[in-house]
Formats: structure tokens, sequence, C-alpha cells
């Protein structure tokens, strides 16, 4: 579902109408982190169709701001110039806990590594095999009491989380915390971030939020948006969110699952749904689970993107380790929910919350794409039972060296997202790796001190 949005002219003729002084913009980074800055509103006037420059080193930089010294597409060797940032009028928005401020998302016009110029391209793809793509994410994540700024790395364990004990779908949590609880819901939906259900989820302090499906582009708005949003309401109320995929080795880690569908150009019809199969799962679906499955080991990396990431894919978790499929299986890789008519999906389990949403649906709608274009039959049997123990197909690489390795080795990851942006992004994440691996941790502090 698309919002209805007024042309640049009119959007002009009701900032200056209300007398607005400053307009928000932001970009986001490989990491899926806002970056961004205030305008004024003669400033806004100015660049709104032209565009404007933006330092390209937030694509040369990780999420704590340390330049690559790997880097190729942009860092010390190119001077660090400014790119050309065009504003997407149609993201406009007002943040309601910010004195309703006008809000613009804005992507670079080079799309080689941007993440939402990438799935701009799969999208194009997607509408000129006549294909209109629906998706939504949703995510859970961690509630501490503290504000973050004000807490050093090494105090984030001795956070207490917002609420005690497993108490998943959990009503009385839900109302001891009702403030921030009932404000995530109503700021959000102000904010063009509709949800349609927030609850506990099994754990300390632990939310779960499902967005509002729309067009794939939107969807993947909402979905940086939410988690920006978020942190941002929770700091008022004092609370501290984590996205990490796994906060603890004792607890459950956390999703990102991705939903998605195909329909019709017009939007009529749900071409993911086949009345007359009786699993309710059309051709055209059975192509595209069989092309995500295909790519999966070659793309893991935009799913699970750091280093933490792999600690959530473990047996047993919640989250699946095999190369799986079934229908309404929450123990493999891909769950096909078939219903009606309207409802019939895909879910992509592998996506952690700490996953960057532009790249992980880019992921998924390419790879889907790939399936049909290839006409890939689905002839990996639906899982029943426990996809854990189903590794006929293989398993998922076990860390972030490993499936950055077969990524950037990878012609089918070349073929789905082009190689300007494979090279970038598995730049990055072998950085990643190494920052993780120059670090001693406690647990090695712990093991190895005295007694090795």
């Amino acid at each position: 579902m698309m919002r209805n949005q007024p042309s640049l002219a009119e959007l002009l003729q009701e900032l200056t109408e209300e007398s607005a002084s400053k307009v928000k913009l932001a970009i986001t980074d490989i990491d899926g982190v806002l970056r961004g800055k205030l305008i004024s509103l003669e400033k806004f006037r100015s660049v709104a169709e032209k565009g404007f420059g933006f330092c390209d080193v937030v694509f040369g930089w990780d999420a704590g701001d340390q330049a690559y010294d790997n880097g190729k597409y942009t860092g010390w060797h190119t001077g660090y110039p400014d790119a050309l940032a065009v504003i997407d009028i149609g993201t406009f928005r007002r943040v309601p806990w910010e004195g309703d401020i006008p809000f613009f998302l804005a992507d670079f016009k080079d799309g080689a590594v941007c993440p939402r110029g990438l799935l701009k391209k799969v999208i194009g793809q997607s509408e000129a095999a006549g294909f209109l793509a629906y998706f939504s994410q949703e995510f859970e994540w961690f509630n501490f009491l503290g504000k973050g700024g004000e807490v050093a790395a090494e105090d984030y364990r001795k956070l207490p989380p917002l609420s005690q004990g497993m108490f998943g779908y959990s009503i009385l949590r839900a109302s001891q915390g009702s403030a921030y609880f009932q404000d995530l819901f109503d700021m959000l939906e102000k904010f063009g971030v509709p949800l349609e259900g927030l609850h506990t989820e099994t754990g300390p302090g632990v939310y779960e939020a499902a967005i509002s499906y729309s067009e794939a582009l939107e969807a993947a708005d909402r979905a940086v948006l939410f988690k920006s949003g978020v942190k941002e309401i929770a700091h008022r109320h004092g609370i501290l969110p984590t996205f990490m995929a796994k906060f603890s080795p004792e607890l459950p880690g956390c999703s990102g699952h991705v939903h998605q569908s195909l329909w019709s150009a017009d939007g009529s019809r749900n071409l993911f749904y086949d009345a007359d199969n009786a699993t309710g799962i059309s051709s055209l679906m059975e192509s595209y689970i069989a092309g995500q499955l295909h790519c999966l080991p070659h793309i893991l990396p935009l799913y699970a993107p750091t280093v933490n990431s792999y600690k959530r894919l473990v047996e047993g978790a919640w989250a699946p380790t095999t190369i799986t499929w079934g229908i309404d299986n929450r123990t493999t890789a891909l769950r096909a929910l078939p219903g009606s008519a309207t409802s019939t999906r895909l879910e992509t389990r592998v996506v952690g919350s700490d996953s960057n949403p532009y790249l992980a649906m880019a992921g998924c709608l390419a790879s889907g794409l790939y399936g049909i274009r290839n006409g890939l039959k689905l002839d990996i049997p639906a899982t029943r039972g426990s996809g854990y123990e189903d590794k006929s197909r293989g398993v998922l690489p076990r860390n972030l060296w490993e499936a950055t390795q077969a990524m950037k080795g990878s012609a089918l990851a070349v073929e789905l997202l082009g190689e300007t942006f494979v090279d970038h992004f598995t730049r990055t994440r072998e950085w990643e790796w190494r920052q993780f691996s120059r670090e001693v941790t406690d647990w090695e502090l712990r093991r190895y001190f005295e007694i090795i």
C-alpha cells in the first residue's frame, strides 16, 4: 500500500504557508544506519529537484566511523569527494516526536553501492517482468533501562531489562511498560510507519513488531525508519533498545523476517496463490522459493551482515541453520504461508534484526526473480518436522568470514547484484571480520588467562 503524497509544488507551498524553517534529510549507509542533516527550507527549495552534494565517506567507513583500509569505491585514494544525492519527495514524512519537522529520504544518483539504489534496481527488474512486489519486515529487539550515549560499552551487560522473565505475548508486561509501548504504536503510525501488530516476545524486555505491508521500496523505507524511530522514541522514555541479532548466549536471538509476495502489474491478483493446487502455492511461487534456496549460500551476508549475526543462526534458537523450506514451519530457512488470495506469501527467516532492510529485501527479491527467470523447479521437498535435522541440501556458512568468501567468489552474486556492489560490500564485510579478529574477548580471558 503506497501513501498518497503531494507534488513538489504542493509540498513547497504547504511548508511555506506553515512557516517551516528547516527540513531533515537522511541517507542510509551500507550498514543500514541513517546518516543525515538539517537544512534550511531555502536550501531545500534549491536542491529538491536537482539534488545536493553529500560526502561519499558514508560508504567509506563502518558503523563506528572507522575508515575502511581496503576500500576501492571510495577512500583516501579518492579524497572522499561529494557525491550527488537525490531527494525522494515521495518519502515525505513528519517526525512527530520532533515537533512534526518535515523529513525526507535521499539516495545517491550513482546507485552502484547505495543500498536504496540497489533495491530500486531490483524492483525495476521485477516490474519489467510484469510483477508488483509487496513486502514487509518484522523485527524483534531487546529494551533496557538506560539512555544511549550515557552507557560505556563495558557496562551494556549491566543494564537492567525493561521487564523481567521469559514472557512472550504478555498483556501484563506490555501494560507495565504502557507509556513506551503505546507511544511506539501511535508515534510510528504518525511517522508513516504503520504497524500491524506489536507484542512482547519471549525474553526479558523483548518486543516484536510487524510492519504493515506495502510495495517493496516503501516497505524497506518503513523498515529502516522503524529501527531509527524506535531508538529515538525509546530515548525519550529513558530506554535503550538494541537490534543486535544475539545479545546473550542464554537467550534467543532477534530476527528481522521478510515477508513477500508478487502480484500482477495492476495489483489486482496475488501471483503466489493457486486455488487449484493442493498446497495453495502457485508454480510461480515455487520457482521463487527455488531461486531463494539456490542463491542463499551466495548472498547470506545481505541477511546476516555482522559477526554477531551468526551467533543467532544456531540450532534450537528459532533461527534457521539449513538450506530448507517448509509450509508454516518455523525451523526452516524459508517458511511458505499459503492462505487466501490476499494472504499467501513467503517468509524468509534467515534475516536478522541487524540487517540493512534495503539489502535484505534486494537479496530476497533478486534471488526469487532468478528462480522465476530461469524456470527453477522446487525439487527440494518441504521439510516436515525439524529443519535443523534436515541437512540434505547443506547448511549455512558458520561465520561472517565464510559467508563473505562465498559471496566474494560468486559469479551468481555478481549476476544478481552487480560487480561493483559485490566487490564493495564484501570488502566491507572482510573489514568487519578483521576488526573482530583483532579483539581479545572476555571469553578468552576467562578461558586462558590463568589456566592455559
